[in-house]
């Protein structure tokens, strides 16, 4: 099994600033891009940063102050194929995570949340 950290994904209500400053930062190309998620890649390696749109987003406070944002990201992790998926998903299971009841990405790509409740994905990645 072939499990790797792809993308982290920044969810934000300003995509063109985040891009701006991640861009100028790592001078990462953008190599995905729609209106709610743009995407941009290391050249070196297979790491990503990813930034989708939402509406609701709330800055995180620093440091964490109870009743307050807190912070929160989730990652994608790469599989080569769906018996790889599969297989993640299996010992992600046997070490507490759980699949989230709502999915949006097919068979090639599953939400699930770590034991502490953090969503992660493993994603069919082709390329």
């Amino acid at each position: 099994m072939n499990i790797k950290l792809k993308t982290v994904i920044l969810e934000c209500r300003d995509i063109p600033q985040l891009l701006s400053f991640y861009t100028g930062l790592l001078h990462w190309p953008v190599v995905f891009e729609i209106d709610t998620f743009v995407g941009i890649h290391s050249n070196q390696d297979e790491m990503g940063i990813a930034f989708q749109y939402d509406e609701n987003y709330i800055p995180p406070t620093w440091p964490s102050k109870p009743g307050h944002q807190q912070m929160m990201a989730h990652l994608d992790f790469a599989v080569d194929d769906k018996n790889e998926l599969k297989e993640a998903m299996e010992k992600a299971i046997k070490l507490g995570a759980k699949i989230a009841d709502e999915q949006y990405g097919g068979e090639e790509w599953v939400t699930m949340l770590d034991p502490a409740g953090h969503p992660f994905c493993f994603v069919v990645w082709n390329h």
